[in-house]
């Protein structure tokens, strides 16, 4: 039976998450028809539980990053005529609430072209340790400084887009920097980028999960890289 969310394409990259995969997916099955799990080159059961539920499995035979995932699943959208995508992260740290709050939202608003969640505009990250919100402030800085937009929180990974915007991100760093990349594209392609209040839940699981401090860094010095080789 169709739904009015059958135009959107709910994108959920996912590396090791057999433990919690197939949970997380028949959530969001639940208001979603149309799940693309990116299977990231996982070494655990993550395709065996992706292949239980009623998503569709895509599958790198290594691993990328959740930026080389995201943009495989990005193609696979624009390939099967989505007007509508949004990234949900797999590891159950984002509210299905917000996802449709947020696809509600695109879809009633025509002048939006991409929104980001945010934890820093509704105060909900559940959990979040002192040390992750300080790496979080600081890359949030440095990204608002070097894509020059100005962002509450750049390293959401729950996001909401058109067609129009999917054709223009053509995301080309694979791994966690992809956030910034497209603050970057956001900018040149002058698309119109709203933030929507959202709620994280760090569980022990999903903190587990998180990019290191050293990650961190690293996504700093590509982007600072890019920048001065005028690939903005």
């Amino acid at each position: 039976m169709s739904t009015k969310y059958d135009d959107t394409l709910i994108i959920v990259p996912a590396y090791n998450e057999g433990s919690v995969i197939e949970e997380n997916l028949n959530k969001i099955l639940k208001e979603f028809k149309y799940v693309v799990c990116v299977n990231d080159g996982s070494s655990d059961n993550t395709a065996e539980e992706v292949s239980k539920t009623k998503a569709i499995l895509l599958s790198h035979p290594v691993n990328i990053g959740p930026g080389g995932a995201s943009q495989t699943g990005i193609e696979y959208g624009i390939a099967n005529n989505f007007n509508f995508f949004a990234t949900f992260d797999a590891d159950g740290q984002h509210s299905l609430e917000d996802l449709k709050g947020m696809v509600d939202l695109i879809h009633k608003n025509k002048n939006i072209d991409i929104m980001i969640g945010s934890r820093f505009l509704s105060k909900k990250a559940e959990n979040m340790p002192f040390s992750k919100k300080i790496l979080l402030k600081t890359a949030i800085i440095f990204s608002n400084i070097t894509s020059r937009v100005k962002a509450t929180d750049t390293h959401n990974g729950l996001r909401v887009f058109n067609l129009k915007t999917a054709k223009k991100l053509d995301l080309k760093l694979n791994d966690y920097s992809h956030a910034s990349e497209i603050l970057d594209k956001i900018r040149i392609n002058k698309l119109n980028f709203q933030e929507f209040p959202t709620t994280v839940y760090y569980t022990d699981y999903s903190k587990g999960k998180g990019q290191s401090s050293i990650n961190a860094v690293n996504i700093m010095v590509d982007q600072l890289l890019n920048m001065l080789k005028g690939k903005k």
